[in-house]
């Protein structure tokens, strides 16, 4: 087996490609060592020591690096780590947790509450997430959560490699701001949640 590396825009953070997928729906952000406890592979990543945050996309991991760690060092670690597992086929989430399924954590819950007249809006605005921004994001080793939309601000979070990038305020404010302003004029601002 054979698993690529590719950089991400945030140089603490690496894409891992196993070749194969990753989570049959949805993504997995792991931020804590107690967090990555409900996936064995998360907390074998943690458990080195160097990591600050996991995340499982469809067919990628990202693992972002703590501060002052050196990937020259801990890429062989992690690499070693995911083809263990993979060639194990062990389960990605130890029994009893949510898993892949798509279970909303209390954190995932609206930033905003939201008018009920702005339903086809957030709908246009979801719907450009889906189409256009999403894949644009996983391509860089991340996602994008819709956290709700309130007198005209879009209340976002990046998640996974674009969590903590230097360039995540300019992709908010720049792209998905640009592209949300042009096809739904009642949105004024994309803010980070």
């Amino acid at each position: 087996m054979f698993i690529e590396t590719e950089t991400t825009p945030n140089p603490a953070s690496l894409k891992f490609l196993p070749g194969r997928p990753v989570m049959s729906q949805g993504t997995r952000e792991f931020a804590t060592p107690e967090a990555a406890e409900a996936s064995p592979l998360a907390q074998a990543v943690f458990d080195t020591g160097e990591v600050v945050n996991v995340f499982f996309g469809g067919d990628f991991i990202s693992v972002t690096a703590a501060p002052g760690v050196n990937w020259s060092d801990l890429k062989p670690q992690v690499l070693s780590i995911l083809l263990d597992h993979f060639v194990s086929e062990a389960p990605l989430f130890a029994p009893g947790t949510a898993g892949d399924i798509s279970v909303p954590a209390e954190d995932d819950a609206l930033l905003v509450e939201e008018n009920e007249a702005d339903a086809d809006i957030v709908s246009q605005i979801n719907e450009l997430l889906e189409t256009r921004v999403r894949p644009a994001v996983a391509g860089d080793g991340g996602d994008i959560q819709y956290r709700g939309f309130k007198d005209g601000v879009v209340y976002l979070q990046m998640q996974g490699a674009c969590s903590g990038c230097p360039s995540s305020t300019a992709t908010l404010k720049h792209g998905i701001e640009g592209l949300l302003k042009h096809y739904v004029p009642e949105v004024v601002e994309v803010r980070a949640a």
